[in-house]
């Protein structure tokens, strides 16, 4: 019993070093913020911080470990949903995390412009890794499911959930490199449109159904990022 509550305790002083770290990134923006200002604002030394993480660039992994944790919980249900089709559950699934990310927006917009960073491919590649173990079973799960019900037909159904996941991944990389380099350009939403939909064409080949079946994005969600 006194392990565990070692642990909780442990959990609970991590968790509110995160919280900390969370609510600079939204006010100063990662690269602005400083472990001191954790310090500061917890009234822990220095020693202490390092004892839960042993680097800032640590700290904001966990951070983005955890924000995809968010994402991966609000989706799961839908992947398990038994009253859903396979269609219904990706449109829903897109659905869900294109409103997720708008929630998220300047938190996001923040962490885009250090973890696109050289400084960060380590980091990235960790991610990419964490990102395949969590999401690309869900995805394999619907695509399965669809394959059962015969609307999926992909030429390479065991690897169609993978590379689905790369499609999605990169096409998250191109709008967010979109996103921070026209700012509140309204004439790049055309160009995102276009990529968009060159991404769409591609996942739904790769699952083997006819075209203009999935929306990833819809529009209002992309005049979201440029407002």
């Amino acid at each position: 019993m006194a392990r565990i509550l070692k642990q909780e305790e442990y959990n609970a002083k991590r968790n509110e070093i995160l919280n900390a770290a969370q609510k600079f990134v939204y006010t100063k923006g990662y690269e602005q913020m400083a472990i001191q200002d954790i310090l500061t604002e917890l009234g822990i030394s220095k020693g202490t911080f390092f004892h839960y993480f042993p680097s800032k660039q640590a700290m904001l992994e966990v951070l983005v470990e955890r924000l995809m944790d968010q994402g991966v919980e609000q989706i799961t249900p839908i992947v398990r949903d038994e009253g859903l089709s396979a269609i219904e559950k990706l449109i829903n699934y897109f659905a869900v995390a294109g409103k997720w990310k708008v929630g998220q927006k300047d938190y996001l917009i923040s962490l885009m412009r250090v973890w696109y960073s050289d400084d960060n491919a380590i980091v990235r590649q960790k991610m990419l890794t964490y990102s395949t173990e969590r999401i690309s079973p869900l995805l394999s799960s619907i695509i399965l499911q669809g394959i059962h019900e015969g609307t999926f037909k992909p030429s390479f159904p065991d690897y169609a959930g993978e590379v689905m996941l790369s499609l999605i991944q990169s096409l998250w990389d191109r709008l967010s490199m979109l996103i921070l380099t026209d700012g509140q350009d309204r004439n790049s939403i055309d160009q995102m449109k276009n990529i968009l939909a060159a991404y769409t064409d591609s996942i739904e080949k790769v699952l083997g159904i006819p075209e203009s079946t999935l929306s990833l994005i819809d529009y209002e969600t992309i005049n979201h990022w440029f407002i």
